[in-house]
């Protein structure tokens, strides 16, 4: 039997393995099919509209009656000077000039309401509810529990996962460096938090009380199996997720997914305003040299939506912001509870060689290698 941990209790989940909330990637479809294979989809809410959280949690229900989670952003009010503003979009100008765009104007917002978006999840009533990019209050913890929601926060170092337990949440998610999108990274320097996530796993695990979960670079059941040895309660994968066809995302980021190499990630700001990881390529060339010049996050986010709608309809993966982690070369292409059920004989054919069940020289890696050949 695949062992049971405090977050498959927690969740009244059959298997410790996590959907990644991927914004932008996200769709009920692949939130679902993880749900239904018996982990945890998780359904990315932070750059949508409450009505569009509503409607979205209500697909998910549709499809699947098992629990599930939302993801949302912690984010403080945005008032950028209109100065920030015209310097960010001269910047983006020429881009914005070879994809046909017209010129760039400020906006009228730069993010949805984020109070009205949290009231939106607390009405869903999903399983848990987990945040990234801050920290939530006591009191804020206190109303998602009132109402029957389970809360996990995210953490890039033992820092934060000491904050996020001291305002009382449920289960902390281990952001390693190796991750792919947006940092978690809410207290220190951003350069400080880039902790490799089977060195912050066990580390972590030994500072709370609360469960673990792994998160950064876990891509088959190698991954899942050594987070779980080094204490994690689960893993959450979202790369590995990122190329089956229920995501939704752009042909042209699938097929760099599948072709991605080891070596080809970067972490940088100038997709959004916040540092995350993805794979280098000319948009990222491009802006790399003017960096400190780019405004924060949602501001920089706000402002490249145009050009990355327009790249993915243009099938042109040079102005993609194409958000990968270390391991992005392991991609399968698989659908999702295709590969869900190899994770789990991965991981399981792992952990009993572990206990000494299973001895045959090299079967684990076997069955790795013949599940990544299915995909390519």
């Amino acid at each position: 039997m695949f062992p049971e941990t405090r977050f498959t209790e927690l969740l009244t989940v059959k298997y410790p393995i996590l959907l990644a909330p991927m914004a932008g990637a996200s769709t009920a479809e692949l939130t679902a099919a993880v749900s239904h294979a018996g982990g945890l989809g998780a359904f990315a809410a932070a750059v949508l509209s409450p009505e569009a959280i509503h409607s979205g949690i209500a697909r998910v229900r549709e499809l699947t009656d098992k629990p599930f989670s939302v993801n949302l952003f912690i984010l403080a009010s945005t008032n950028p000077e209109p100065q920030q503003v015209a310097q960010a979009l001269e910047l983006l100008a020429p881009i914005r000039k070879e994809l046909g765009l017209p010129p760039g104007e400020p906006l009228a917002k730069y993010s949805e309401d984020n109070r009205a978006q949290f009231e939106a999840v607390i009405e869903e009533r999903p399983a848990l509810a987990s945040f990234t990019f801050g920290i939530l209050t006591k009191a804020q913890v206190e109303e998602f529990h009132s109402r029957g929601i389970l809360v996990m926060g995210t953490a890039t170092t033992v820092a934060e996962a000491r904050a996020w337990e001291a305002v009382g949440a449920d289960l902390i998610c281990a952001q390693g460096s190796d991750a792919g999108a947006h940092r978690g990274t809410f207290l220190g320097d951003f350069e400080e938090s880039l902790v490799g996530t089977m060195s912050l796993v066990p580390q972590m695990v030994d500072a709370v009380r609360v469960p673990v979960i792994a998160a950064g670079g876990i891509m088959d059941g190698r991954g899942i199996a050594a987070s779980l040895v080094l204490g994690a309660a689960g893993a959450q994968m979202g790369t590995a997720f990122l190329s089956c066809p229920e995501s939704g995302i752009p042909e042209a980021w699938r097929s760099a997914l599948m072709n991605a190499r080891d070596d080809q990630t970067r972490v940088s700001r100038i997709y959004s305003g916040r540092y995350a990881r993805g794979i280098v390529n000319e948009f990222m060339r491009k802006l790399t040299p003017v960096a400190g010049e780019i405004p924060p996050y949602p501001i920089q986010n706000a402002l490249t939506g145009p050009i990355r709608r327009a790249a993915g309809e243009a099938n042109r993966p040079e102005y993609l912001s194409l958000w990968a982690g270390q391991a992005a070369s392991m991609s399968r292409g698989l659908p999702a509870e295709e590969l869900f059920a190899a994770l789990v004989r991965e991981t399981w054919a792992v952990l009993r060689l572990a206990s000494g069940e299973a001895t045959t020289p090299g079967a684990t890696s076997a069955s790795t290698s013949d599940a990544s050949s299915t995909s390519r």
